[in-house]
């Protein structure tokens, strides 16, 4: 799903690296196979192979038994994580999310302001200041 949104992520300047516990050929094994047979099909973006888990140990993201989670992390340009979501290998991304969250980061990033809770580009920010927050607050009306 993020090789199909690719073009998105390029849009934003986003370099995207997959990250595996499994071996460079288990990858090109699953490269190899269609996605309509349960395979990965091909990638466009470089998926890296962690086969001595020190990626996956380092970002806290390996199981004892040796297994990595589903794992996503958005790191700005100085090498600082950002945004982090782990969860059960039994549930897959949301690819529109990530990219909501990228837009928000950068925009907060160059404006300095808060994006809330849905936030989605072209909706109200929150000025971080305690008076000049309140004119967000005062025109609130929830998602």
């Amino acid at each position: 799903a993020i090789s199909d949104l690719a073009s998105e992520f390029e849009k934003r300047s986003t370099q995207i690296l997959g990250v595996s516990v499994d071996s460079e050929y288990s990858h090109n094994a699953w490269m190899n196979v269609p996605r309509n047979e349960g395979g990965i099909g091909q990638l466009n973006y470089p998926l890296l192979s962690d086969i001595t888990k020190s990626i996956s140990t380092d970002y806290g993201v390996l199981l004892p038994e040796g297994i990595a989670l589903r794992a996503t992390f958005i790191i700005d340009p100085n090498g600082i994580v950002q945004f982090e979501l782990v969860h059960s290998t039994s549930v897959g991304r949301n690819v529109k999310e990530l990219i909501r969250n990228i837009d928000a980061l950068q925009y907060a990033d160059k404006h300095g302001e808060v994006c809330p809770a849905g936030w989605q580009p072209g909706d109200p920010t929150i000025i971080p200041d305690l008076d000049k927050s309140k004119n967000y607050f005062c025109t609130y009306k929830g998602k």
